[in-house]
């Protein structure tokens, strides 16, 4: 077991706030200078092994399963753990050894899809907003509501387009389908949604039936690297995350087939800001199973390889924290509907979730861009300048 001095050694550099700590064995230590900022109760001793090896994924289990209590902002004590440069927790380096080789087949990612996606719709609606949107929003004013905030988002990813009335749209990962909808609805596009989660593609079918635009909006329950034919403009938002790093050239190809000539795509999707792993343990073993964040500098070669041509890119960090603490407030007001629904375990994993990664996006470690494409000469079919993007939306 791990001794005390070592527990000192780690949590003296763990974190940039002062935090105190304490012991199964009911003694305490503060960590840091001045009036601790939280409290942790460590309830169980953790093997040195573990804790240094696979942090994230120790210390996420542990507090899952109880052995670990965090009295104060959780958000702020992982997002001062981030900062802090010396933080073991902030070093996954190790997890490499650990890490088993993904495989992104066509089954495999189906398989990764559904086992978050269709957790059941019914998971997703106590905390989502309206349209089940469940990617970062965008707050044009401080005070929109979330909806008002993903219509926003939608809204903006659309208008980037810059799209011509009766022009095809496929949108890659479609979701619940709320840009397929506003795609028709208000941009008079012929839209087409691509996912391989059973739960969205059943409520996406019930939607179009719903508002009448069967023969405008379709949807179809595939891999998107089997879709063949050609359109005027494509969007995937919070797709790429789910690829895998050796499926990124491919996703980027196909994106770059699927479109016409000159036609446009607008790719939105969490992204690193640095150098290093992109995978988390915790995240994927529990959350994102086969995930991985690609960093800014990937993501351009890919882009500049498949023949694509950057034409705007677009950072929304702050964005996303807003929107995962909206989500966590939402969650919160559910949590006994979610103990009673899903067990103990399950509901501290998510709240522990959407706290963690409000804290990354904080700390300024990940970020979500959107990326304006061109399948062709960039920028010919634009505005000279970007204000339309902001005008028009």
């Amino acid at each position: 077991m791990l001794e005390k001095k070592t527990y000192d050694k780690l949590l003296g550099h763990a974190f940039d706030i002062p935090v105190k700590v304490d012991y199964w064995d009911g003694t305490s230590e503060v960590y840091g200078e001045g009036t601790p900022q939280a409290e942790i109760e460590i309830r169980k001793a953790i093997p040195l092994k573990d804790l240094t090896s696979l942090p994230t994924l120790t210390l996420g289990e542990a507090y899952m399963n109880g052995d670990i209590e965090v009295n104060g902002d959780l958000q702020e004590l992982v997002a001062s753990a981030y900062r802090s440069v010396n933080s073991f927790v902030t070093d996954n380096s190790e997890f490499l050894k650990y890490l088993p080789k993904i495989s992104h087949s066509e089954k495999n990612s189906k398989e990764d899809v559904q086992s978050h996606y269709d957790i059941g719709n019914d998971f997703y609606r106590l905390w989502l907003d309206k349209t089940m949107t469940y990617s970062c929003a965008y707050f044009r004013h401080e005070d929109d509501t979330l909806e008002q905030a993903q219509e926003n988002k939608v809204r903006h990813v659309l208008t980037k387009l810059n799209p011509e009335p009766n022009k095809t749209l496929v949108d890659i990962g479609c979701g619940w389908g709320s840009l397929l909808f506003m795609a028709a609805e208000e941009f008079n596009l012929k839209a087409t949604g691509i996912t391989l989660s059973q739960e969205q593609y059943d409520q996406v079918k019930e939607e179009i039936k719903t508002r009448g635009l069967e023969g405008q909006v379709d949807v179809y329950l595939e891999d998107y690297r089997e879709v063949e034919e050609k359109f005027d403009y494509a969007t995937s938002i919070g797709m790429f995350e789910h690829v895998g790093k050796e499926n990124l050239p491919k996703y980027f190809e196909q994106v770059q087939k699927l479109l016409v000539p000159n036609g446009r795509a607008l790719i939105h999707g969490i992204t690193g800001q640095h150098e290093g792993v992109g995978t988390d343990p915790f995240l994927a073993k529990y959350i994102f199973s086969g995930g991985y964040i690609p960093n800014v500098a990937e993501n351009l070669t890919n882009i500049m390889n498949a023949g694509l041509q950057l034409t705007d890119l677009e950072p929304l960090r702050r964005h996303y924290q807003k929107t995962l603490e909206t989500w966590y407030q939402n969650y919160a007001q559910h949590l006994d509907t979610v103990v009673e629904r899903y067990g103990e375990p399950f509901s501290r994993m998510w709240a522990l979730y959407l706290q963690a990664c409000a804290a990354s996006f904080e700390a300024g470690n990940i970020d979500v861009m959107q990326y304006l494409l061109v399948n062709g000469t960039s920028g010919y079919d634009l505005p000279m300048t970007r204000s339309y993007m902001y005008e028009n939306s």
